[in-house]
């Protein structure tokens, strides 16, 4: 058997993994947790936890010792089975062959230190992976916990979320003693450190020195902050929406009941919003989901791109004209998510936006193929585009395929039920629309921009 003891946010090992520590032959750990674990036997082998293949050869050498040797015991911050050791061991030696002590988990501890539930939270984990889903889940999401790591920490979080309108909450040594500031009060003022830890961990603890900070910042104030090794997770909240009511179901809101939503759902100006068969399908090749970024070009009412928000995803809607933004904002408000409205024409306001998974097109005049061109390059799955003329189909058509992507097409025409006098019922034609979609193949998504 192998045991994995959770450890380092502050609360006591239970008497059993104190019993499992004291019979280890094997302990294996991060350096803070084996100098903070006195009941490791002195016969004991220590492994400092660094790159995981060491580790878990060392484990399995030790396993084909005779029994008599003591036990393997893994020592992980938090609770190992939460973003942690326990995939890997699983994954390696197989979950039968475990004993886990979960201990309370850094993104637990933060939340309780500031007073805030936390069953309603999306956590996401920035540790070896790329920050631009986090990214996207902090601007999507008003309640969220980052798991940070070298080069995915509060400053680039900030640095990324400056015009989000968030609060990053940095809490750093979790475990470690507070400062006079730490607490369920928030501390504004302190210095202290970055998002490390193992590849192992939920975050990392605490450090030689270091006490628990819980800091309150702007995300322009976490950009210019040097953080140091020492951060444990990093919560990202509107505040003007942290509290929500009792749910049966924990992680982030289940996904709409309904979409491609009937267009009176919108404010819009003299019927131009895309008509919600078209939308059906749109979102159904967009396919917007969460920790995703979702460009809605000439916007116009914002429908695609509100609808794509209540899907999960981060979304920008750039507009042309100032009372369309407004009324993009409108109607994002109304349905109770975030849209980013960006005033300004494409393809050239384009350039000052984070990179794409999926772009919708619904306007652009004589500019149609240079935004599709400028939307197709960047966009790491797809490109949606919805137009009326018939003479614009072929160069969209090229201006997909010469990006590298799979093109395909529909022209969809519908009848609508209409009433007429004496209780009977027509059928009332919609202007038809064209919908080409460019899909990137895997093979070749490896040069788009990261």
């Amino acid at each position: 058997m192998i045991t994995v003891v959770g450890t380092g946010t502050g609360a006591p090992l239970p008497p059993d993994a104190g019993a499992a520590l004291a019979g280890a032959g094997l302990v294996v750990g991060g350096r803070r947790h084996l100098a903070a674990v006195t009941t490791i036997p002195d016969t004991a082998e220590r492994v400092v936890l660094g790159p995981l293949a060491p580790a878990l050869d060392a484990i399995e050498q030790f396993l084909e010792k005779p029994a008599d040797q003591g036990r393997a015991v893994v020592l992980a911050s938090g609770d190992p089975g939460f973003f942690g050791i326990v995939r890997a061991l699983a994954e390696r030696f197989g979950a039968e062959r475990l004993e886990v002590h979960p201990g309370v988990s850094s993104v637990a501890t933060a939340f309780a230190r500031i007073g805030l539930t936390w069953d309603d939270a999306v956590v996401v984990s920035a540790h070896g992976r790329d920050l631009r889903t986090a990214v996207n889940v902090c601007r999507a999401h008003p309640k969220v916990a980052v798991l940070t790591g070298p080069g995915s920490g509060p400053a680039e979080l900030g640095a990324a979320l400056r015009s989000s309108g968030r609060v990053l909450v940095v809490a750093s040594a979790l475990g470690a003693g507070a400062d006079s500031g730490a607490g369920s009060a928030l501390n504004t003022g302190a210095a202290s450190g970055s998002g490390t830890g193992s590849a192992l961990d939920a975050g990392s603890v605490s450090h030689s020195g270091e006490r628990e900070r819980v800091e309150r910042v702007t995300p322009a104030e976490a950009a210019a902050r040097d953080w140091g090794p020492a951060v444990s997770v990093v919560l990202c909240l509107d505040e003007a929406r942290v509290l929500s009511s009792m749910r049966a179901i924990a992680g982030p809101p289940p996904g709409p009941a309904q979409w491609a939503l009937e267009e009176s759902e919108f404010t819009h100006r003299d019927s131009m919003i895309t008509k919600f068969e078209v939308r059906a399908l749109a979102l159904a090749r967009l396919g917007p989901r969460l920790g995703e970024h979702v460009w809605d070009i000439g916007a116009g009412s914002g429908s695609v791109a509100v609808e794509c928000a209540r899907l999960g995803a981060a979304v920008t809607a750039v507009e042309k004209t100032l009372d369309g933004v407004e009324r993009v904002r409108a109607n994002a408000a109304a349905h109770g998510v975030d849209v980013t409205a960006v005033h300004g024409a494409a393809p050239t306001v384009l350039s000052d936006l984070p990179d794409p998974d999926a772009v919708f097109i619904g306007g652009g005049g004589r500019e149609l193929p240079a935004i599709v061109t400028a939307c197709a390059r960047r966009a790491r799955r797809s490109v949606v585009v919805a137009m009326a003329a018939l003479d614009r189909v072929p160069a969209v058509r090229d201006a997909l395929v010469a990006a590298g992507l799979d093109c395909d097409g529909v022209l969809l025409q519908s009848s609508r039920l209409a009433p007429l006098p004496g209780d009977v019922t027509r059928l009332a034609a919609t202007n038809p629309v064209f919908l080409l979609w460019g899909v990137r193949p895997p093979a070749r998504s490896e040069g788009v921009a990261q």
